[in-house]
């Protein structure tokens, strides 16, 4: 799912739609506004969210309103803590290593 998600992610219009709808719920048209482009376009670019398990949409009368599911993003988040992890505990051991508290490990 992490491939997924980055893959969704790595566009910069569908980037700065999940940015805009951490700061709440849109519209289509809400969403499509500041990037100028064609409401064809932008349902492809949600549509490629939505796929991405990282956005909702729903029907509201005769507007579709986005929503972001950030339960979708934990798995980077804990992906990116566990990376976090990694480089402190490699960064900590040559830390070690350059000022010779080596113990033998």
């Amino acid at each position: 799912m992490l491939a997924k998600t980055f893959g969704a992610l790595a566009d910069p219009t569908r980037l700065a739609i999940v940015s805009r709808l951490s700061r709440g719920d849109a519209t289509m048209g809400e969403l499509a506004e500041p990037h100028r482009i064609t409401p064809p376009a932008i349902t492809k670019h949600v549509g490629v969210l939505v796929d991405a398990g990282l956005v909702r949409r729903r029907r509201v009368g005769r507007t579709v309103v986005c929503t972001l599911r950030p339960e979708a993003l934990s798995e980077v988040e804990q992906w990116l803590g566990d990376l976090t992890t990694y480089w402190n505990s490699t960064v900590d051991r040559l830390e070690e290593l350059l000022r010779g508290d080596d113990d033998g490990r």
